[in-house]
């Protein structure tokens, strides 16, 4: 697959990711290399990719636990604190292998460190291959609130190996899916039914790209979200509250991201047959697409008014 160029980086996939961030390292002075992970793409994914990239390089590894709950400024003091220790100055690299949170977090960690260091985006979930990679939003959570802190700052390139999907359980293969799906929905009719047709997680390399193309050409029109990137955020004025409800909830289980943006893109549906047209065809298609691959999920009143609180 030819790489993506971005107003100011590259996204690169597979071999050519590996072969274009050894050019890039060997071409660039940098004084240290860190990279940030958490114990699962420890475990999971850093081995092979050190294989792949960095035997001819020092690095340093900084280590998070894993979890939307980690995705705080207490996480970032700690990796600010990490990398003064580790002698990082303003030509360090640090290279983010992870989901969602560890590119969100250590984007924002590198863009404040010093002013700002240069940083790498390694995803390794769907969810953060199709979107959180992507598009130069970095932040962290506010107590329960999603994103409320952090900065539009962008990579110096993204590398996308569709292997680390192997790595992934089905949960969090579904997270990822919604994103794309949201990307059907508000890019093309095609789109949303050739992913519909797409039940068990195959031929995702050339799907990945199409979601990512679509970002990227959303993103290069409106970078800083002012008015068109709003798009992008369908399904997500409710389901970060959904989210969020759910994470600081004593009495019901964690939503993972794309269980909370289904929820969200289903109701944002019925607003949109209320509001704007949205024909009731086409709403029972979202909700029985949404339904078919993510649980159920019924809210009391106090659940309700927590939601429209938040």
């Amino acid at each position: 697959m030819d790489s993506i160029t971005t107003a100011s980086y590259t996204i690169h996939f597979n071999q050519r990711a590996y072969d274009a961030l050894n050019e890039h390292l060997a071409a660039t002075d940098y004084s240290k290399i860190f990279i940030l992970v958490d114990e699962n793409t420890k475990r999971d994914c850093l081995e092979d990719f050190k294989k792949r990239t960095l035997e001819d390089f020092d690095f340093v590894i900084l280590e998070i636990e894993s979890g939307e709950s980690k995705k705080t400024i207490h996480t970032c003091t700690q990796l600010w604190e990490a990398l003064s220790e580790g002698d990082a100055d303003r030509k360090s690299l640090l290279i983010n292998l992870g989901g969602g949170v560890i590119t969100d977090l250590g984007g924002f960690v590198a863009s404040t460190f010093k002013r700002g260091i240069a940083f790498i985006n390694v995803p390794t979930t769907l969810l953060a291959m199709v979107d959180a990679s992507v598009g130069g939003k970095t932040g962290v959570d506010l107590g329960p609130l999603k994103n409320q802190i952090g900065v539009i700052n962008q990579p110096e390139m993204v590398l996308i190996v569709s292997d680390f999907l192997k790595t992934l359980d089905q949960r969090q293969l579904k997270s990822g899916f919604a994103e794309m799906l949201k990307h059907g929905l508000i890019r093309s009719r095609a789109y949303w039914d050739a992913l519909k047709t797409n039940s068990g997680f195959t031929n995702m390399d050339h799907l990945i790209y199409d979601s990512v193309s679509f970002k990227n050409e959303v993103v290069l029109q409106d970078p800083t979200e002012q008015h068109f990137r709003k798009i992008l955020n369908f399904g997500h004025t409710l389901g970060h509250a959904v989210e969020s409800h759910f994470l600081e909830s004593k009495s019901r289980k964690t939503l993972v991201h794309g269980e909370a943006i289904a929820i969200g893109m289903i109701l944002e549906g019925y607003l949109s047959k209320q509001l704007t047209g949205l024909s009731e065809i086409e709403l029972e298609d979202i909700k029985t697409t949404f339904l078919d691959r993510y649980p159920k999920t019924e809210f009391s009143e106090a659940d309700i008014a927590a939601i429209l609180s938040l």
